[in-house]
């Protein structure tokens, strides 16, 4: 495990050199909020990060309901039954293992791995919340009800995986040999490029994801990785 601290946030990183899993503990005058769950092996390291930065975690946002962003979720509500839990109402069908598509959304199959989890939501995220200091950006492509969190304080964006950095910064949906992996998860590529190119006109200070280190002063970088994206849309398309 790996801690990493910028402006009012720490990351999580497990296995950083193998396959980088993030998440982050975001300081609130309340404690902490958790933004996803990582793996379920993780919840005592996620703990214990907690415990050293000397705050109780008090909510556990979720971006999206992936298995590698979930995974810790059952055990840390065992452990913290008092925390809040919320995730996008569209992906919180993921969170209880349904990946059928619904009317009304590209009837295109839910790609990535997923964990059903028995630990039921106290609330829904939606577009325009403000949980604390962190505002919720609905950002749908990756998963379909997928959401990222700008901290108002500062402009940090967590954008769960929206964009990845491992391997190669790149919109969700475009393969990095290096690490293609979030993008073989991704559901719908053409609502990935719009959501990213919405994250990018917040102009973020720095951006964090699921999978790389934070990036700082990231806009150059992201509009490289919408440029390729399009490309690439066009392509297929």
């Amino acid at each position: 495990m790996r801690l990493t601290t910028f402006g009012h946030c720490t990351q999580i990183t497990f296995f950083p050199r193998v396959f980088p899993v993030n998440c982050y503990l975001v300081k609130e005058n309340d404690g902490l909020t958790l933004i996803d769950a990582a793996l379920p092996s993780n919840a005592n390291s996620i703990r214990q990060a907690a415990q050293s930065l000397g705050l109780p975690i008090t909510r556990i946002l979720l971006t999206h309901g992936h298995a590698d962003h979930v995974g810790a979720l059952d055990r840390l509500h065992q452990r913290l039954p008092e925390a809040e839990v919320m995730i996008s109402e569209r992906d919180s069908r993921l969170l209880a293992g349904d990946t059928r598509t619904v009317d009304g959304e590209p009837q295109v199959k839910v790609r990535g791995g997923i964990k059903p989890c028995q630990t039921q939501p106290t609330g829904h995220l939606k577009e325009g919340d403000r949980i604390g200091n962190l505002e919720v950006i609905c950002s749908p492509g990756h998963t379909p009800g997928h959401v990222a969190f700008l901290d108002v304080r500062d402009r940090t964006l967590i954008a769960g995986d929206a964009f990845q950095i491992q391997g190669g910064i790149a919109v969700s949906g475009t393969i990095r040999p290096r690490f293609p992996f979030p993008a073989f998860a991704t559901w719908h590529r053409d609502r990935a490029v719009e959501s990213a190119r919405r994250l990018r006109d917040l102009r973020p200070s720095q951006l964090a994801v699921g999978h790389g280190n934070v990036l700082s002063s990231p806009l150059d970088a992201m509009n490289r990785a919408i440029k390729q994206a399009e490309r690439n849309t066009r392509r297929m398309n």
